[in-house]
């Protein structure tokens, strides 16, 4: 999916701030959202996919304006409301305002909904990634897409979260690892001697 949460290879957001000694959570509420995630995931069904895509469709400006914990909040209770679990007017009243609910599931199935467990491409193997921009969720950056690389190592084939978070099932492809040089990624802004890897499924992929 295209959106505001796909920040790889964009700047002008200023620097990423951290600390040497950071708790895992620097407040109670933040605790208590994990564990209501880790508990939803039985009775809502959740797999990694659609939770990824229930913050993906968070508003623009509420996802850069919230702090991690918080997206993770919007996923679940999103999640839940679209379950029957809970309604955004009871939201509305423990909150005791307004409870912000990531936007609608605007994603489809992909057409190909075929497992596949040999790989097609060999480690050396010049690659392209498709240029694909759908309307839900997708494993693959818009900063690599239509970027050349190479194969540099086969996993395991695993299930394609684009078509988990949609209902799918479970639909696996062969992952590899990309090597990509920053030039090829960043053009001027990049470095000589630079490279990013990036896993990807097959099905992102074509022959350069």
């Amino acid at each position: 999916m295209d959106g505001v949460h796909d920040l790889g290879g964009l700047d002008g957001f200023g620097p990423v701030e951290h600390a040497d000694s950071e708790p895992f959570f620097a407040a109670d509420w933040e605790r208590r959202t994990f564990r209501m995630m880790i508990g939803s995931l039985g009775p809502l069904r959740i797999n990694d996919g659609m939770f990824r895509h229930s913050i993906e469709r968070m508003d623009p400006a509420h996802y850069l304006s919230s702090p991690y914990w918080e997206h993770w909040l919007t996923g679940v209770t999103t999640l839940a409301v679209e379950a029957g679990m809970t309604t955004q007017e009871e939201l509305d009243r423990r909150a005791g305002g307004r409870f912000p609910l990531s936007r609608p599931d605007r994603g489809v199935l992909p057409a190909d909904l075929v497992s596949r467990n040999t790989p097609g491409f060999a480690i050396g193997d010049p690659v392209r990634v498709r240029e694909r921009h759908p309307a839900g969720h997708t494993r693959a950056p818009r900063y690599t897409q239509g970027k050349h690389g190479t194969v540099v190592r086969i996993d395991p084939a695993a299930n394609v979260s684009d078509i988990e978070a949609h209902g799918g099932g479970f639909v696996v492809d062969p992952l590899y690892s990309v090597r990509f040089t920053s030039r090829e990624l960043w053009g001027e802004a990049g470095t000589d001697g630079d490279f990013v890897h990036v896993d990807l499924f097959e099905r992102y992929l074509q022959e350069a």
